[in-house]
């Protein structure tokens, strides 16, 4: 059977491959800035009945996590299947975000984008013959066509929507479709009408749709039809209205997937990039959000359905990662993974499909630059000046440890008794410190990650101490985050 070249056929056209009949699609919804409590199955006051009924279709991961706080890091780690440390890539444009007297040290340079020489999940599949369409948020490279993508629907290196959500674009790689939608119509029905067009066009081989809108990155943009529905909730009613947007776009897909005839042989996976923003919208029990190696900054939603293997409704409680997704596409599409690199995640087969040969993982994370505040006390971290400051956090069961490279200072928290991190054990149990921190050590060394240890020449004590006073007199008079990058 050869597929017949059409508007979205891609570079393949024509080769059918021999087990082709058995090998599932796979849709995956990676969602911008979406919190893990900012759905609905895990807060009522979001309304998201389209998410909330793939969750009851599939298996809902209550212990998922981020590879890092923030959007370009944790793309490129997913994308990639490699720790931060082993491409570079740890924020977004410059380390030295912040003012420069409240930095102790000069930070590890970022490398802004992904390497051609690191192997994206595209890539490998469309190498073993999946058509391959990325619509939406890109970011970590100009072009996701070099990538391993053969379509790409309004992605470059931007790292919030360019133009606005709504149409007429001007600029960026959305311009483009201007002419082809009324005025206004928002971004994401351009990205759904384009992706179930590529699923209808390539219908007859394996497909790899990354669908990635930037919902619901700043700036906050009511949604006319759901902003009136989401007041007197308990939420941002703008904020919770962009929600709203976003779930709808599921429901469209899923219901395309259902009308194409491909719901039996397509995995639909469902999460996100970083944890929400708390400022916005608060992440509790978990403490912080995006930004923060705090639980509410890298804990997130997960969810993947397949019919035929995932039993509808189950949970996993299982501590996972999403860079565990690259060597899971791989197996799931029998596509052997990159022979030249070890990837750092693992395959999640083994809980989607309930069998033997899950080993629960140590979680890292290394953040070795500066992230400046967002709304100071609002975004419940460390410090009112920083999201985060340099260092590394390790999760081994039960325990998290996290490290401070300005002042070594350690934080040990119990995570089945304190999800909040608010009671730190270090001191008072020292040897469980010391042994994460050594584990954690090690693994720095392992991936090569590297430690500022240069002091800055411009840092104040005294400016910072003025800096954090002046923030936290703004918090208490309750000024909301201005539009920002991350």
């Amino acid at each position: 059977m050869l597929l017949l070249c059409g508007c979205y056929a891609a570079n393949l056209c024509g080769i059918v491959f021999a087990d082709d009949a058995d090998r599932p699609n796979i849709l995956y919804i990676n969602a911008d800035d979406l919190g893990v409590k900012d759905v609905g199955y895990n807060d009522t006051a979001f309304r998201t009945p389209n998410i909330d009924r793939l969750a009851l279709d599939g298996m809902t991961f209550t212990n998922a996590y981020a590879p890092a706080a923030n959007c370009a890091p944790s793309r490129a780690c997913v994308l990639s299947g490699l720790w931060s440390p082993r491409h570079g890539v740890y924020t977004v444009g410059n380390s030295d975000r912040g003012r420069r007297e409240a930095r102790r040290l000069i930070p590890v340079a970022n490398t802004p984008y992904l390497s051609s020489t690191h192997m994206t999940m595209a890539e490998a599949l469309r190498s073993g013959g999946y058509a391959t369409i990325h619509l939406g948020k890109y970011h970590i490279g100009k072009d996701p066509l070099s990538d391993g993508f053969d379509v790409n629907v309004g992605g470059d290196h931007s790292g919030s929507p360019s133009g606005g959500y709504y149409s007429p674009w001007s600029r960026s790689e959305m311009a483009k479709w201007t002419d082809t939608v009324d005025k206004p119509t928002h971004r994401m029905d351009v990205f759904v009408r384009e992706a179930i067009k590529f699923m209808n066009e390539n219908r007859d081989r394996p497909q790899f749709v990354h669908f990635s809108p930037y919902l619901v990155h700043s700036p906050k943009t009511a949604v006319p039809e759901y902003v009136d529905d989401m007041k007197g909730r308990g939420i941002d009613p703008i904020y919770g209205s962009m929600v709203c947007k976003l779930d709808e776009a599921v429901g469209s897909l899923l219901k395309a997937v259902d009308d194409l005839g491909l719901s039996h042989k397509t995995v639909v996976v469902f999460s996100s990039d970083n944890g929400g923003i708390a400022a916005i919208h608060t992440q509790a029990p978990f403490r912080g959000g995006k930004g923060s190696y705090y639980e509410g900054g890298v804990r997130e939603p997960l969810v993947v359905k397949w019919p035929g293997k995932v039993h509808p409704g189950t949970r996993s409680a299982e501590v996972v990662n999403t860079l565990d997704l690259y060597p899971t596409f791989m197996d799931l599409a029998n596509v052997d993974p990159p022979a030249n690199i070890q990837l750092d995640g693992q395959s999640l087969m083994p809980l989607l499909e309930q069998t033997d040969g899950w080993q629960t993982a140590t979680q890292y994370w290394h953040f070795p630059v500066y992230l400046q505040a967002y709304a100071g006390a609002k975004d419940d971290a460390r410090d009112v000046l920083f999201r985060t400051r340099p260092g590394s956090a390790i999760r081994e069961g039960r325990w998290k440890l996290h490290e401070y490279f300005e002042d070594g200072a350690l934080e040990l928290y119990d995570l089945e008794v304190d999800p909040g991190e608010r009671q730190n054990l270090a001191e008072a149990m020292p040897e469980q410190a010391k042994r994460l921190h050594n584990k954690l050590a090690n693994w720095r060394k392992r991936v090569s990650a590297p430690v500022p240890t240069k002091p800055n020449p411009f840092y104040d004590a005294d400016v910072e101490r003025q800096l954090m006073t002046k923030a936290v007199g703004k918090s208490d008079r309750k000024r909301r985050p201005k539009t920002r990058r991350d």
